[in-house]
């Protein structure tokens, strides 16, 4: 069985966001089963030092051809090809600019889908995995062309839908009988994710809490009725995390390598003495994020002044909407016990984990998210918000792994009541202690879920 493993992004070539954790970590643990093949864009940004061009070809969208060049990467076990194409490897990011979204997104990833259709093609695969809405189209090319290959759709957060205007179907020389509510049509525009929605063989989203949540009207972002009308094809598969990348054992980008909770302290006095921050004996809360409201950042900020006044440390690691950064800069000039990096910087965030004792994660909603896992891996208990992936991840039944503090309602209320909480665990010398340790051996990986998908491929063949 082959399978073809359809990214926008994948770590480390190219990341804005979890999908490209998990399009690196996920078919690393399914390779173990079966041939399995990756492709990604080659954008703009990219370097082509080590890649070495395998073949051209044409791909037709509309009444338009468009080159495409695919590179491979050398020696490399796990078969990745990158396709340099028009417009889609032009640009120096992945989606937009400071400007916003690039214009010609549509096309961009439109001859991104023709071409990985025509690739699955030439490598006979069996199986076309594809990721959000930025690969949906291949599920309406490969139907066009009756190809007998299966696909498989991971939603990977439905927000994100890839929505243009009707326009974009005569660019695309998509045809008008495609305009319907049961395909591409949403409220008068075109909707891509609809297109992968209707025309995969399965849907997946990436934690089985999130998979139900998406069938309601809070969580549907508009495709409620539409994702219950496919719900007979969709199930939920909870995301692991890459256990060689993220390991505290042997991070060379942290401050000591560590297996115990002394290790750990080492290397909060470490990261303590590049900061403001000060006494290494306070507890130190940590929140990396991006800085939109999906992630709660909203409810931090409101309850600031009164977290603040505790005795604890707060660092926050994050990019994103301007209103929150400003506050954010403002309120780190005003607090000693508050430090705010703007931006996303790798190490500093494997650092973080490795001397936190705790992680925020109060987001509104959340598919999955990997930093409670990446947190309980390094030994840093999480606090989160119980919805989505968060609650299928971490627990307060002391029989599960994966063990954290989760509130209910997202309130300013609730959410300084599990700081309390947390504040009181970590008086709680031994208690906590046994909760890092446990949560260090508890198995984060991808294995279980590779399986998951493996039993949905092989449904097909």
């Amino acid at each position: 069985m082959k399978i073809l493993f359809a990214s926008s992004e994948i770590f480390p070539y190219a990341k804005s966001g979890g999908l490209a954790d998990v399009a690196d970590a996920l078919p690393r643990a399914l390779s173990s089963y079966t041939e399995l093949y990756r492709v990604i864009p080659l954008y703009g940004f990219m370097s082509k030092k080590d890649l070495q061009l395998s073949q051209s070809f044409e791909v037709s969208l509309g009444n338009k051809k468009y080159k495409i060049n695919l590179y491979t990467k050398l020696q490399n076990t796990l078969n990745l090809f990158f396709l340099e194409a028009p417009l889609l490897s032009e640009t120096q990011n992945l989606y937009c600019d400071k400007e916003g979204d690039y214009v010609d997104n549509d096309l961009r990833f439109a001859i991104f889908c023709k071409a990985v259709v025509a690739l699955a093609v030439n490598l006979h695969v069996d199986i076309l995995h594809l990721n959000d809405w930025h690969t949906s189209l291949c599920a309406l090319f490969a139907k066009e062309q009756k190809l007998a290959l299966k696909t498989v759709l991971t939603i990977h957060n439905l927000a994100y839908q890839g929505i243009f205007e009707k326009e974009t179907l005569a660019r695309l020389g998509i045809s008008e009988k495609y305009f319907t509510m049961d395909s591409l049509e949403f409220y008068g525009k075109v909707n891509f994710l609809k297109a992968g929605i209707a025309y995969s063989d399965a849907v997946t989203t990436v934690s089985p809490s999130y998979a139900k949540e998406i069938l309601t009207s809070e969580f549907g972002c508009g495709l409620e009725g539409f994702l219950t009308h496919h719900k007979a094809k969709l199930s939920g598969i909870l995301n692991g995390i890459n256990e060689v990348v993220f390991d505290p054992r042997s991070d060379k980008i942290i401050y000591t390598s560590y297996e115990n909770i002394e290790g750990k302290y080492q290397n909060k006095v470490a990261l303590l003495k590049t900061s403001k921050l000060k006494d290494p004996r306070k507890p130190l809360f940590v929140m990396i994020t991006r800085l939109v409201e999906q992630k709660g950042i909203d409810l931090v900020l409101e309850s600031m002044e009164k977290l603040l006044q505790n005795k604890l440390n707060l660092f926050i690691i994050g990019e994103g909407e301007a209103r929150f950064t400003e506050q954010l800069q403002t309120l780190c000039l005003k607090h000693e016990n508050f430090e705010f990096f703007n931006g996303y910087d790798e190490v500093l965030s494997h650092q973080l984990y490795a001397a936190a004792d705790f992680l925020l994660m109060p987001s509104r909603f959340e598919p999955c998210g990997l930093n409670q896992m990446i947190a309980m891996r390094y030994g840093t208990i999480p606090i989160v918000h119980a919805t989505g992936g968060l609650k299928d991840s971490v627990h307060e039944d002391r029989s599960k792994c994966g063990q954290g503090i989760l509130f209910n309602k997202q309130s300013k209320q609730a959410f300084l009541l599990a700081l309390k909480r947390a504040l009181m665990l970590k008086k709680e010398r031994k208690q906590f202690e046994a909760l890092v340790s446990f949560n260090m051996q508890c198995d984060f990986s991808f294995e279980q879920s590779a399986l998951a998908y493996l039993k949905i491929y092989e449904s097909f063949v």
